[in-house]
């Protein structure tokens, strides 16, 4: 009797570890997916830039121009709803705006629009100063709380990231601890992307790539043939005085180990020799 009891018991129990390892295995591959979700980059950019590798438009991230194509805002919203409806562990393009403010304007509640629809880089144009790219990330950043690290310069972002949550396909206490500036944070996954368009951001390059919260610089070479005063009459991105302050800014960029782009079209392997990483339009 004993020993047919245990022969039942023994049956039993083995059916009952196969069901439990046959459940385990389904479950396992969403949770190893979640894992490496949480673990990993959000951002494609910062994810390319930590590799040594170059961060392609329409391959690793997308850039939504507002400033001068205001009409651009629905398909912004269309492209959100669409990685938010693939349902992977991160955005497949990393969304970028450039906004329609100009650095000396007030843009504080506009940055915080983008941001909660779900953005991972503001880039900001005309910027000068020092002055002009602490703005740029105190509108990007949350208050300081207690017990947080990195606190300057203290953020001015209010809460309310529903869409970016969702977009980024993630929960609130991850959102929260991961939407802040990079490299300033390092576990951060917002870039704050200054313009370089002016001729005053060219003298003062290696201030400006010091400030605390800066992710990167995007070179404008229209504008800033326009602001050299170098202009035919329309843009010269080929004048000597571009090509010098790009050089200049390049350079700046390799020594400060900064994150740098240009909207120009043009090799990316002799460009990232020159310092250049991001590209918002390449050629092949």
């Amino acid at each position: 009797m004993k020993e047919d009891t245990y022969e039942r018991f023994s049956g039993r129990g083995i059916l009952w570890m196969l069901s439990a390892l046959i459940v385990f295995s389904i479950l396992l591959p969403p949770f190893a997916s979640a894992q490496t979700a949480s673990n990993g980059r959000f951002n494609k950019i910062i994810e390319r830039f930590e590799q040594g590798q170059a961060a392609l438009v329409g391959d690793h991230w997308q850039l939504n121009d507002l400033e001068h194509n205001p009409f651009q805002v629905d398909e912004f919203e269309a492209f959100l709803n669409e990685i938010e409806a693939d349902d992977a562990s991160r955005p497949r393009l990393t969304p970028v705006v450039r906004i329609p403010y100009e650095a000396h304007q007030d843009y504080h509640h506009y940055v915080k629009q983008m941001l909660d629809a779900g953005a991972m880089g503001i880039v900001l144009p005309q910027v000068k100063t020092v002055a002009d790219v602490t703005r740029l990330v105190r509108a990007m950043r949350y208050p300081p709380q207690r017990g947080t690290d990195n606190n300057e310069p203290k953020g001015l972002r209010g809460w309310g990231p529903s869409a970016a949550i969702r977009v980024w396909n993630t929960d609130s206490k991850t959102y929260a601890s991961r939407a802040d500036v990079w490299p300033l944070n390092p576990e951060g996954e917002l870039l704050a992307i200054a313009m370089v368009e002016t001729r005053e951001i060219v003298e003062n390059i290696d201030a400006i790539l010091q400030v605390p919260g800066l992710g990167g610089l995007l070179i404008g070479p229209a504008d800033l043939s326009l602001a050299l005063g170098v202009g035919n009459p329309g843009p010269n991105t080929n004048a000597p005085e571009v090509l010098d302050a790009i050089e200049k800014v390049g350079i700046a960029c390799k020594r400060h180990n900064a994150l740098c782009g240009i909207y120009m079209r043009s090799d990316v392997e002799s460009r990232m020799e020159e310092g250049f990483m991001l590209f918002p339009s390449i050629a092949y």
